[in-house]
């Protein structure tokens, strides 16, 4: 599978996915920590790629998604954004709903 396969089905299979450099408990960057730590706050589960460990992806992912810059929050789909992103939705309430619905449908499937 190529690289952008590869990422088409990360993101086809993680109704919640964070791009990020490093991972949600020891992340490399300060701007991955915040996101990641908005995304734990939120209660739900949710996927990571660490991107340092894939440098195929962290080459290939920025051209796919339109959006230079890591860490990438994907839902249902659909790239919400980055951390300037996500901390605004994560301060004004917009997050944890969406992250919610997205955890809620993706625990409904297969049941």
């Amino acid at each position: 599978m190529d690289t952008l396969e590869n990422i088409k089905q990360q993101i086809a299979d993680n109704a919640i996915l964070l791009y990020m450099k490093g991972s949600p408990n020891a992340p490399q960057c300060g701007f991955s920590m915040r996101a990641s730590q908005a995304l734990m706050a939120c209660g739900k589960r949710f996927a990571y790629v660490d991107i340092l460990a894939n440098p195929e992806i962290r080459a290939e992912l920025p051209k796919y998604a339109n959006w230079p810059t890591f860490p990438q929050l994907w839902v249902k789909g659909e790239l919400i954004g980055g951390c300037d992103i996500i901390m605004e939705m994560y301060e004004n309430g917009e997050l944890k709903p969406l992250v919610e619905e997205a955890a809620a449908e993706s625990e409904g499937e297969g049941e």
